[in-house]
């Protein structure tokens, strides 16, 4: 009976001071990365925003933010269809000036990785597209000079067109031309702009495509340095691998 006694004594004494140092540490983490407590704020902001929202019904139309925001600019383009054709054929040609840049940097500079990346995003544009086939919105407004031609067919989920010039900017900024990567950016934002006014992509679709371009970049660029190493290990021959990888 002593012995649970001494026990509880020494928890009475401990815990208070692991909570204390605990506290600490919370204080010390929030002042040198302030982004800690941002993030948690947001993320009680989004759980209050994820619980009172009402959920769209079966039958309607996805709701979509940006569209609200666009809604101006894709009436102006809806009452001109000659304007939508023009800036159609203006994005379909920045569209072609990233498939020419890629297989540039490929053939001609010897460099794969943009190369690796844009397979592996419309490989896997292509995967999640077929998964799960968002329904066309309603207000779309197509071009016979947009890109694919003539919109026959599409996977909306996720964007191609966002996750392309990222890798395009990125793996310009990395050759060292970062004024014409600054320009891609620009062209994409709006891209991204008129993506949206005309309803061709959802929000999420070009949001998710940002992030996968720039996943697959780092895909790609981690697979380069893979074989680099495996070929650096085969430099070596049998008898020196070890030695190679100690070193």
């Amino acid at each position: 009976m002593l012995r649970y006694v001494q026990v509880g004594q020494f928890l009475s004494s401990v815990i208070p001071a692991l909570w204390l140092r605990a506290f600490r540490k919370v204080l010390w983490d929030a002042h040198t990365h302030p982004l800690i407590p941002l993030l948690g704020c947001n993320l009680l902001l989004m759980m209050k925003l994820e619980y009172t929202l009402q959920m769209v019904g079966p039958g309607k139309q996805p709701f979509d933010v940006g569209f609200q925001y666009t809604a101006t600019f894709h009436d102006y383009l809806k009452e001109r269809p000659l304007l939508n054709t023009v800036t159609a054929a203006l994005n379909t040609a920045f569209v072609f000036f990233q498939v020419v840049y890629v297989a540039y940097a490929w053939i001609v500079e010897g460099r794969k990785r943009a190369t690796l990346a844009a397979l592996l995003l419309y490989t896997c544009r292509g995967l999640m597209g077929y998964s799960t086939q968002l329904p066309l919105p309603q207000e779309f407004l197509g071009s016979e000079l947009d890109f694919p031609v003539g919109n026959v067919s599409f996977f909306l989920f996720f964007s191609g067109h966002i996750g392309g010039s990222v890798i395009a900017s990125l793996d310009l900024r990395r050759a060292q031309r970062r004024r014409l990567g600054a320009i891609v950016d620009f062209l994409n934002l709006l891209q991204w702009f008129r993506l949206l006014a005309t309803r061709g992509h959802y929000t999420i679709d070009l949001i998710v495509g940002a992030g996968a371009g720039w996943a697959c970049d780092h895909l790609a660029g981690k697979y380069e340095e893979r074989k680099a190493k495996l070929a650096k290990l085969k430099e070596f021959g049998p008898d020196n691998r070890l030695q190679g990888v100690r070193m």
